[in-house]
């Protein structure tokens, strides 16, 4: 589903006509952000707008374009890739995996959050490993990065799929499982919901953040590389990060890796 993001201005644009890596964007007048749920946007209760770190970051790339940006929503991380792949969106928000980046492109790395667990009120388990018991129950969203990263961890605990986050909250919310696995940023959100639930301090993987597309796209991933670089030089992505009190996940530094 296509949504055009607030506003619908576009930003002037006689510096980005010359720009041989962006052309065709200049040429249609938009760029289609793709998108799946979690604690990266949410949609206000009261308006229906989309907001977010990832709509303020969406944004910030639709105005160094001066195209419109249409945020192209999917059910998951798997539907995100396909978009990619079959050209429907034109970049997205994805963690960096190694599966991924042999069906994907990626920019520069920009954020980073550790993958984590949430406990209910009363629960004795403290740190990762004491979940990993007979009979304990651990709620993750099947084929996020989240799920990936804890797949072969596991010795006793058994792993209880959902399809979304919010239906993995709502079996610990209904206490149908012993923990609930995902970022901290998204757990910590969680918690607010939940009284006397905890978000443990120690983790059980990292999720590293940057922008996906379609491989082989080489001047479009240099541009997108490049934006990523400056966004973060300018502080524009911590700003995004005060802005919406998004907690739980930093900005990758300038001088770390390409993961």
């Amino acid at each position: 589903m296509l949504l055009a993001l607030l506003g619908g201005a576009t930003a002037a644009k006689p510096q980005q006509t010359a720009d041989p890596r962006i052309s065709d964007f200049v040429r249609a007048g938009k760029v289609r952000v793709g998108l799946f749920p979690s604690f990266f946007y949410a949609k206000n209760p009261a308006t229906g707008e989309l907001q977010g770190v990832g709509i303020e970051i969406a944004r910030a790339l639709a105005v160094r374009l001066g195209v419109e940006l249409l945020l192209v929503e999917q059910s998951g991380p798997a539907e995100t890739v396909e978009c990619l792949k079959l050209g429907v969106c034109d970049v997205a928000f994805l963690g960096i995996s190694k599966d991924r980046a042999e069906e994907l492109d990626f920019s520069p790395p920009y954020l980073q959050g550790d993958f984590t667990y949430l406990v209910p009120s009363g629960s004795s388990i403290r740190r990762i490993a004491d979940a990993d018991q007979p009979g304990a129950r651990i709620a993750v969203v099947r084929n996020h990065s989240m799920d990936f990263a804890l797949r072969g961890k596991l010795k006793h605990a058994e792993p209880v799929y959902a399809e979304s986050p919010d239906a993995a909250f709502a079996l610990l919310r209904a206490g149908r499982v012993t923990v609930l696995a995902g970022i901290r940023p998204g757990l910590l959100m969680y918690s607010t919901e939940l009284a006397g639930s905890r978000v443990l301090d120690d983790a059980y993987g990292t999720n590293v953040l940057a922008m996906a597309v379609q491989k082989g796209r080489t001047g479009w991933l240099s541009y997108v590389s490049e934006f990523i670089t400056e966004s973060k030089a300018s502080g524009l992505v911590q700003q995004a990060l005060v802005h919406t009190g998004m907690r739980g996940i930093q900005v990758v530094s300038l001088h770390s890796p390409h993961y």
